[in-house]
C-alpha cells in the first residue's frame, strides 16, 4: 500500500463542519432585555437551544422548534440569523464533529409549564452582560455580549 506520509499520520479523516440551528430567546422586563439560558443535558453547562436541522423546516423555524423542546418557550423567531459560532460536539462513536450553528433571535411571547426536555434541563433568565459570561464558546459569548433588539 502506498499511502503518503500524512495519510498515515492521520487518525480520523477530517470531517466538514455540519451546521446547527440555535434560538436566543429574549423578552423584555420592565423595559431591560433578558436571554434564556438552558443547561446541556449531559455537562450540565450553560447553553442557546440549539439543533441539526428539521426536514421541510426553513432554519429559523428549525430553531424555534428547538427552543420550545429544550426550554418550553413560543414566541416570533427573526428571519436571518443574528451570527453564528462554532463548537465542537463529541459524538457517540466518541469522534469530535466540528459544528458551526447560526443563531436566530427569539422574542418569547409564551412560556410554557410542561415542555418535551423539562426533566433533562434547567432555564436561566439573565441579562445579556451576564449571559454571555455563563457561556463557553468564545463567539457565543460576544454574540450574546452585543445583542440589543
Amino acid at each position: 500500500m502506498n499511502a503518503r506520509p500524512q495519510e498515515q499520520l492521520r487518525v480520523e479523516p477530517d470531517r466538514e463542519p455540519k451546521t446547527q440551528f440555535a434560538a436566543l430567546p429574549w423578552r423584555r422586563v420592565d423595559g431591560k432585555v433578558e436571554v434564556l439560558l438552558i443547561t446541556s443535558r449531559e455537562t450540565r453547562r450553560w447553553v442557546i437551544p440549539k439543533g441539526w436541522p428539521i426536514k421541510h423546516l426553513k432554519s429559523c423555524f428549525s430553531a424555534a422548534r428547538e427552543a420550545f423542546e429544550e426550554a418550553g418557550v413560543l414566541g416570533d423567531t427573526a428571519r436571518k440569523p443574528l451570527g453564528e459560532y462554532a463548537y465542537d460536539k463529541r459524538l457517540r462513536s466518541g469522534r469530535i464533529q466540528h459544528v458551526r450553528v447560526a443563531v436566530f433571535a427569539l422574542e418569547v411571547r409564551e412560556e410554557q409549564d410542561e415542555w418535551p426536555e423539562k426533566g433533562q434541563r434547567e432555564r436561566r433568565w439573565t441579562t445579556p452582560a451576564e449571559a454571555s459570561t455563563l457561556v463557553d464558546e468564545p463567539e457565543l459569548k460576544a454574540l450574546i455580549a452585543a445583542f440589543a433588539p
